[in-house]
């Protein structure tokens, strides 16, 4: 029994920027997919499919590189934790590479990226941070 999935799918992509693969396999679930929505909104990855695979569905993420071959994603790294759950208001959301990166949150309007929380006025439980 996995205890974090969100850091098991964070570190599948993390492992598979890594080695400059185009794409890469995680399981599927509704967060991990509205996690994949902020990323692909905010330009970080390219595309996801959701491939139902009998009982288990699997998310296939098309990886996003420069023209050039370059990352587009330097980190990706998992800031609230199971054992130790971070709260933030909308005031207080951490500012990513002063602003370069995202921060990506669980909030009661769903999950959003720290500028759309900004806009939103709304705050929540600050998942993972991306730059």
């Amino acid at each position: 029994m996995m205890t974090d999935p969100i850091a098991d799918m964070l570190t599948r992509i993390r492992n598979a920027l890594r080695i400059k693969a185009e794409t890469c396999s995680v399981p599927a679930s509704k967060l991990k997919l509205s996690i994949l929505d902020v990323l692909k909104r905010e330009g970080y990855i390219d595309n996801y499919q959701v491939q139902a695979d009998g009982v288990r569905a699997w998310a296939h993420v098309d990886l996003k590189y420069g023209p050039e071959g370059e990352q587009i994603v330097t980190s990706i790294q998992r800031f609230s934790k199971p054992g130790c759950r971070r709260y933030r208001g909308c005031a207080d959301l951490p500012a990513v590479r002063g602003g370069l990166g995202i921060a990506v949150v669980s909030t009661n309007a769903g999950v959003l990226s720290d500028r759309e929380c900004r806009e939103k006025k709304v705050g929540g439980e600050v998942l993972c941070t991306v730059e």
